[in-house]
């Protein structure tokens, strides 16, 4: 099973930057994409062989997910069940015969930390709502979660401790989610591995200076790691300032 997730910043832009062809070229058995920044009817995506899923925010040009997947799933749920966290279009949620598969946009702390209360408010709620599934059957998720969990994770530590994606605060509630349980595929293949990332700024070059951050995830319930095989960041892969992340397991 190859699984791929990307936040595409826009994915009527992304569409004009060949979305499209990296699409066909993956050949996922599942494809996540977040921060779709688009209502229903905005845009028509020809994905033959494919099933669609699409959760939309009430404001328009903002935050929403998709997902596109070959087998179709038991049952398809949209957020979280809780109406204060269910208005951006953040979570799809498939149940398949042997797990559940969520694909997540975490909402962003903002500039000085505006959102940081809120956002810390929603990891326990998100956290709360994997543990139920998996109550029934093992989770895989993936998606944006807007934290670089470790130093390692971005290029930059020293200067962006107190920032949106590398506060205390929200490293550790990424910690307490490994600790429930959850396995952070990169990591569990390249541990020690420096310099990969998922994110740059379009200020300052950033790409170009690979002055990155790793913000985009596979995680999978503990219960799963003998089936994992690998996971991978595509940097090279263009259309928006995230890069798609994979995983594939047995």
């Amino acid at each position: 099973m190859k699984f791929v997730s990307w936040n595409v910043n826009g994915i009527r832009a992304c569409v004009q930057k060949g979305f499209m062809d990296f699409f066909k070229e993956a050949d996922a058995d599942i494809f996540c994409i977040q921060e779709t920044k688009m209502q229903e009817g905005q845009l028509v995506l020809e994905t033959p062989g494919y099933h669609q899923y699409w959760n939309y925010a009430v404001k328009k040009g903002y935050s929403g997910t998709a997902v596109f997947t070959r087998e179709e799933p038991i049952s398809v749920s949209y957020g979280i069940g809780i109406e204060e966290h269910d208005q951006e279009g953040r979570v799809i949620t498939l149940e398949f015969p042997d797990y559940y598969f969520i694909t997540v946009y975490t909402p962003n702390s903002q500039n000085e930390l505006a959102r940081l209360p809120y956002r810390m408010h929603w990891e326990e709620d998100f956290l709360a709502y994997l543990k139920k599934l998996e109550e029934k059957k093992p989770v895989v998720f993936c998606g944006d979660l807007n934290v670089a969990h470790k130093e390692i994770d971005l290029k930059n530590p020293k200067t962006n401790r107190k920032n949106a994606g590398f506060t205390d605060e929200e490293r550790e509630k990424f910690t307490a989610l490994l600790d429930a349980g959850f396995i952070d595929t990169f990591r569990y293949f390249y541990p020690d591995q420096e310099g990969i990332y998922s994110w740059w700024s379009y200020r300052f070059k950033a790409r170009e200076k690979n002055a990155g951050w790793r913000i985009d995830y596979f995680c999978v319930s503990a219960c799963l790691e003998n089936r994992l095989k690998s996971a991978e960041i595509l940097t090279d892969i263009m259309g928006s300032d995230h890069c798609p992340v994979v995983l594939e397991m047995e």
